[in-house]
């Protein structure tokens, strides 16, 4: 229901109440201004886009707050998006009300980021957790429209990725003590990510068909949890000099549970194998990763022929846009194939063009 009503001081009052049957009125010099706001208003309950103008007061801490804490996801995204909203989003957007922010706020707040020296990567990483919280205050009618357009993003260093050589590899392996050495080659023979391969348990190596069964990865807290997607879920075939690796690992450190324990046997952990493993990569003159080790199970497999299907599923990578984008540049032969399919292409061009006599000038 909404009315306009001329008030003493000659002021149009303007009001109506909205779907929670809450009054909200607004006063104004000129009957038409007062008409023009009420129609606005009302087409947009109409159209079932109304936001209640005070919805928008709310902090942005507060909002983000409640969104956070009914959110369904797994361990691992749970703890991204929590590390976005508690070391970065809140300390520069928490205290504003989440109706204040404009774009150029958003604009501003990923300058702050770059000059924090971020990574071009993890900078659009926390400007997608705040897209998705005020994406949703947008859907809860809280906000009007998201402040999250349109927005300039720092370039990437655009460093391709360069996989460690096979020499690095020996050199990094030799450098580390013989029970640790069984992990070097699994990640470099295998792909894995790290996470997945501390979560592996013995019973996920099948010594004779040569295939690791990667269900579950290890979280940096040490729990184990499911890994972060459907397609990371896979099984993963291996070489002979893999199976023969985690052979006489097992062999030395017998293990009914865990793959891979360390000296007290527990399972190792994601910090204990980052030490060990940038302790090794010093000692051998190395600039080697885990990650790296992954790299280089790719490269292997993409310079013996594998098509990027192969590689996207071997890897685990929710789409082949995301190998392509990692790994397009240690394709060979892209030139060759380009000008083959365009011969193909334009056979039947080429052979008119044979066959025609030239036109005399």
């Amino acid at each position: 229901m909404a009315s306009i009503q001329k008030r003493p001081d000659g002021r149009w009052r303007a009001r109506y109440r909205d779907e929670a049957d809450r009054e909200h009125a607004r006063h104004f010099t000129r009957k038409v201004d007062a008409q023009r706001w009420l129609d606005t208003v009302t087409a947009s309950i109409v159209r079932g886009d109304y936001v209640d103008p005070k919805a928008g007061r709310e902090t942005v801490r507060a909002y983000s707050s409640r969104w956070q804490s009914v959110q369904v996801s797994s361990s691992g995204t749970a703890r991204i998006v929590d590390n976005a909203l508690r070391r970065h989003i809140m300390p520069a957007l928490g205290g504003r009300a989440i109706g204040a922010v404009r774009r150029s706020d958003v604009q501003a707040f990923i300058k702050l980021l770059e000059t924090k020296g971020l990574s071009a990567g993890t900078v659009r990483n926390i400007y997608e957790v705040a897209a998705r919280v005020f994406d949703a205050a947008v859907d809860d009618r809280v906000i009007s429209a998201s402040p999250c357009r349109r927005i300039t993003f720092p370039k990437s260093d655009g460093d391709e990725v360069v996989p460690p050589t096979v020499e690095e590899v020996a050199a990094l392996r030799s450098a580390l003590d013989p029970q640790w050495q069984a992990v070097v080659v699994t990640l470099a023979g295998s792909g894995l990510r790290v996470g997945e391969l501390l979560g592996l348990s013995v019973s996920d190596v099948d010594f004779l068909r040569g295939t690791i069964r990667v269900e579950r990865q290890r979280l940096q807290s040490g729990e184990l949890a499911a890994v972060k997607s459907r397609t990371s879920r896979r099984i993963v075939p291996v070489g002979q000099v893999v199976i023969e690796a985690l052979a006489a690992y097992l062999a030395a450190y017998p293990s009914d549970d865990a793959l891979f324990r360390d000296e007290w046997g527990v399972p190792l952990s994601y910090r204990r194998w980052k030490r060990l493993l940038g302790d090794a990569a010093c000692e051998a003159g190395v600039r080697v990763t885990s990650h790296g080790l992954r790299h280089f199970a790719a490269s292997a497999l993409i310079s013996g022929g594998a098509s990027v299907k192969q590689v996207q599923t071997f890897l685990g990578h929710s789409s082949a846009v995301i190998t392509l984008r990692t790994y397009a540049h240690l394709f060979p032969g892209d030139e060759d194939r380009t000008r083959n399919v365009l011969d193909a292409a334009l056979g039947p061009l080429a052979d008119f063009l044979r066959t025609t006599p030239a036109s005399e000038g």
